[in-house]
């Protein structure tokens, strides 16, 4: 009888002590599976209004799992509750300052909501928590090039991309930047082209530019001297690329020379250029060649960044009275190191009036059938010194079945200051 009294007791404390812990567990179980739930809802379903309401009914057993209220609010900015968005994340940060994943969240809805001094002070700390965060580098680069500090954002892609040098958003962003990252540059290169048996000369051509960045984006002034049928000419040229909006920028030249026999005598040109998801960009516009006649050229490339590689597909259509010319370029780029390192490749048909080597030939009544092929090597030393080697060989048809080889080679190097 003793010790029935004695065991019930026990049993009854041990049923409850494993009741208690049952419950627990099922309160942990139900807070991770309602989050499973919302995650479905919002990604399968696309259904935003039951993912919020299954993330608050899980917060409501677990107020404290940061995971979630990180995940809400998300679900806040993309529901349009961009108030509630940044209250739930600054609750989160509030309560786990070093959760990596909530100071993301934070950085880059305050970006695109354009509060980059605040997306600023979320990414700055959270790095002081993970100083080596991909993410969160990333994140700041991107705020930064919307606050047009480009040179300190070109530093910290670089940064980013010796830690990850596959990181296809960090060189897709470096891409963008690369020409905008000092404030004053200044560069030299010369082309020398042979051919086979169209012309006896080979042609020279040399640049001399300087470029400056302005709040409204960098400008360029070039002056090219050439010697081309045995006759020297200069031409001068001014490029712009202006920043419009944060995903958009545009290309604008124009172009003057004296000596019409061996450069056109007026050249412009302008393009769009759209930042796109997934890392891709695209650009529409056209270029203006006046060889004592107006030429109108339209233009389009589509490009995509993939870990360390760049592809480019780019058509050129010229309209005139009675067909419709066309030459199309494919190029690649593989990346040794930063934006201004690295191996490229070309392959295309027609000529290009971007080639400023070989767009004389485009004033020529015969509409030249050209297969060409190029590459080169792109370096930097001590990171303000950019060296340039390049290479290519062109099949063209200047005359009616008439083809000759022309082999171009080229070198530069740019100082930045």
């Amino acid at each position: 009888m003793i010790l029935k009294k004695l065991i019930v007791p026990a049993l009854f404390a041990a049923a409850a002590i494993l009741h208690a812990q049952t419950l627990t567990a099922q309160e942990k179980i139900s807070s991770d599976e309602l989050f499973v739930q919302a995650r479905n809802a919002a990604f399968q379903q696309k259904n935003y209004p039951k993912a919020i309401t299954l993330c608050q009914q899980a917060l409501a057993g677990s107020p404290g799992y940061t995971d979630i209220r990180v995940f809400l609010g998300r679900l806040y900015f993309w529901s349009d509750k961009e108030d509630s968005a940044r209250i739930t994340l600054d609750q989160a940060l509030r309560e786990n300052p070093s959760h990596e994943d909530a100071a993301i969240a934070a950085a880059s809805i305050a970006y695109f909501t354009n509060r980059y001094k605040d997306g600023l002070a979320y990414a700055e700390t959270g790095l002081l928590h993970h100083p080596k965060s991909s993410d969160l580098m990333l994140q700041k680069a991107k705020l930064l090039t919307a606050t047009r500090e480009y040179k300190y954002a070109a530093r910290l892609t670089d940064s980013l991309l010796v830690i990850d040098p596959k990181n296809t958003d960090a060189r897709a962003l470096a891409g963008r930047i690369r020409d905008f990252s000092a404030s004053n540059k200044i560069g030299i290169s010369y082309d020398y082209t042979h051919f086979g048996k169209q012309f006896d000369d080979p042609w020279h051509l040399t640049s001399l530019d300087y470029s400056r960045l302005t709040k409204y984006g960098s400008v360029i002034g070039r002056v090219n001297y050439t010697n081309r049928f045995k006759t020297n000419g200069v031409q001068f040229e001014a490029d712009a690329y202006p920043t419009i909006a944060k995903n958009f920028y545009a290309y604008v030249n124009f172009g003057y020379s004296p000596d019409d026999a061996v450069f056109p005598k007026y050249r412009g040109g302008f393009s769009l250029y759209a930042n796109l998801p997934k890392s891709f960009e695209a650009d529409l516009g056209f270029r203006y060649l006046n060889f004592g006649n107006d030429t109108w050229i339209y233009t389009g490339s589509i490009g995509k960044y993939y870990k360390s590689f760049w592809f480019n597909l780019r058509a050129y259509v010229t309209p005139d009275d009675d067909r419709i010319s066309h030459s199309y370029s494919f190029t690649t780029r593989y990346y040794l190191g930063g934006a201004d390192d690295f191996l490229h490749a070309s392959v295309g048909y027609g000529i290009s009036p971007d080639d400023r080597t070989l767009a004389i030939q485009l004033n020529n009544n015969y509409k030249l059938l050209t297969h060409r092929i190029s590459g080169g090597y792109r370096f930097t030393h001590k990171k303000l010194n950019v060296f340039l080697i390049n290479l290519g060989y062109s099949r063209v048809e200047y005359l009616p079945k008439t083809k000759d080889n022309q082999i171009t080679a080229g070198i530069g190097y740019q100082r930045r200051f």
